[in-house]
């Protein structure tokens, strides 16, 4: 919409003519003086009544293609009249002045700079071929790609940066993703946040997701011998949660899968192990919905168990789902986000855990079993804390408890894990759906441990935390200590 008096109000007019209800609107000049997000509810007709005459005044935005960037200069005469002229054929052309610079008492007093962006690319040589029978000019800049584009376009440039992240894609997908993540600002900017904030972290989201793939992913690991046949490995890969394996000398459980993204990255790293061929994995086992934890369920061709909840999340493709989050809008922005950006890959065969028999672990219901080797473990119910349909499993004769995210070694985490994880904490504000219940979910589990770390202790043992991210730990005076050793793995092997 042109950034002019009575614009705002010319396109409520046509939306009230039809009887269409704004239900959302959000326009921040600092942001874009140029886009305006209605949300309007309204019957099909009317929609269409609405989009073609919004369309017709110019004010329907349905594309996001790349403008052109001209930066030149102008010697103009120093005579009366002189800009008007010049500006009459920069707005002929439609093109938008983001930066013009002239002062007659200044170095250069008959030197006009200025910067446009161009709405077609066709127009760009008649425009210069029109300047240049008139003008001396001397370009300085001609950008075809759209990288020097200004904050006068700022949600044209913003789905260019978006695309570098996800490929190609639909402008009518990049659109709603754009409307979405403007919704999402506005309710940041509602509780104090700056919203340039929130659009850069988006983007630091995806951009430290593909930087660190590939030749540049790496990860911490730990390994552990549980019983006589079952030894666990940790992976604690870039972003995001850890990957988990349990195994003996032919069969294989995975805990958790880490990023759909990271996946050949981690199958790389499971062969260099010895991991990657030679024992079958039987099955999969999710603790809980977040990308991180299940994103790359679908690349392997196993059973994957989880609990319903988490398959209803999953199919909502809402982290909210189930729960009393009093940030829904958040959540559910950012499970969009994050599957884009990760690459999430939903799994074929999902089978849900039978259901409480009726036993319990402290607070926490048995609603499942699993045996790998000589190794129980149990599926414990969590209080939906963290998000709805999280479970934690359970070997209390061997010392072993999975606690997904609800009790994590922060003081573990590296600075690079530690600022990935802050971007999603200010996101959601909170990456629990309930607080309350997140408290008490971490409560009975360490009581748990202190419980096992007591039965145990007379054979010289302790109980394992494996957390969803960070070290695998033990209790220490009430204080989490990394356990055993940890190496640095790297997919790009030293020379």
């Amino acid at each position: 919409m042109p950034d002019t008096p009575g614009s705002l109000h010319r396109a409520a007019e046509i939306i009230k003519k039809y009887d269409g209800n704004i239900n959302r609107i959000q326009f921040d000049r600092r942001i874009d003086p140029g886009t305006v997000f209605y949300e309007v509810t309204a019957t099909g007709e009317a929609y269409a009544a609405i989009t073609r005459d919004l369309a017709a005044i110019g004010y329907l935005q349905t594309s996001l293609k790349p403008l052109d960037f001209l930066k030149f200069t102008v010697h103009m005469p120093h005579q009366p009249g002189a800009l008007h002229e010049f500006l009459s054929y920069t707005t002929s052309a439609g093109a938008n002045i983001a930066f013009i610079d002239f002062d007659d008492k200044g170095r250069h007093p008959n030197r006009l700079t200025v910067s446009l962006n161009l709405e077609q690319s066709a127009v760009v040589e008649d425009l210069l071929d029109t300047l240049k029978s008139r003008y001396r000019l001397e370009i300085l800049e001609y950008d075809k790609t759209g990288k020097q584009l200004d904050d006068t376009v700022f949600y044209v440039r913003y789905a260019q940066e978006v695309r570098k992240l996800i490929g190609d894609s639909a402008d009518d997908f990049l659109l709603s993703f754009l409307a979405d993540t403007n919704h999402i600002a506005q309710d940041l900017m509602d509780r104090g946040c700056n919203p340039h904030q929130v659009f850069d972290s988006i983007l630091t989201t995806g951009r430290t997701l593909n930087a660190t793939n590939g030749d540049n992913f790496y990860a911490d690991v730990q390994q552990f011998r549980i019983t006589g046949s079952v030894t666990l490995s940790c992976f604690q890969v870039p972003c995001g949660g850890s990957v988990y394996l349990l195994y003996t000398d032919d069969e294989m459980l995975m805990i958790d899968t880490g990023y759909g993204i990271y996946h050949d990255s981690l199958m790389a790293m499971l062969s260099r192990y010895g991991l990657g061929t030679g024992r079958k994995l039987s099955q999969i086992i999710v603790t809980h919905a977040d990308a991180d934890h299940c994103g790359a369920a679908g690349f392997f061709a196993v059973p994957v168990f989880m609990h319903d909840g988490t398959l209803d999340i999953i199919k909502t493709n809402n982290r909210a789902y189930g729960s009393r989050s009093d940030h829904p809008n958040l959540d559910a922005f950012y499970t969009k986000m994050i599957n884009l950006f990760s690459q999430f890959n939903i799994p074929t065969d999902i089978r849900c855990f039978t259901g409480a028999d009726g036993s319990t672990r402290g607070i926490f219901p048995v609603i499942g079993r699993c045996r790998i080797g000589d190794l129980d473990l149990e599926i414990l119910d969590g209080l939906g804390g963290h998000t709805f349909g999280q479970v934690f499993l359970y070997s209390a004769d061997h010392g072993l408890l999975f606690t997904a995210d609800s009790v994590i070694n922060f003081t573990s985490l590296t600075k690079e894990r530690a600022d990935y994880s802050s971007l999603a904490a200010f996101l959601v504000t909170s990456v629990n759906v309930d607080s309350e219940n997140a408290r008490k979910e971490r409560k009975g589990l360490l009581e748990l441990v202190q419980a096992t770390d007591l039965a145990l202790s007379p054979m010289g043992r302790r109980c394992l935390i494996c957390g969803g991210h960070g070290a695998v730990s033990v209790l220490d005076s009430g204080k989490l200590v990394p356990a055993g050793t940890i190496e640095r793995y790297e997919a790009k092997a030293p020379k």
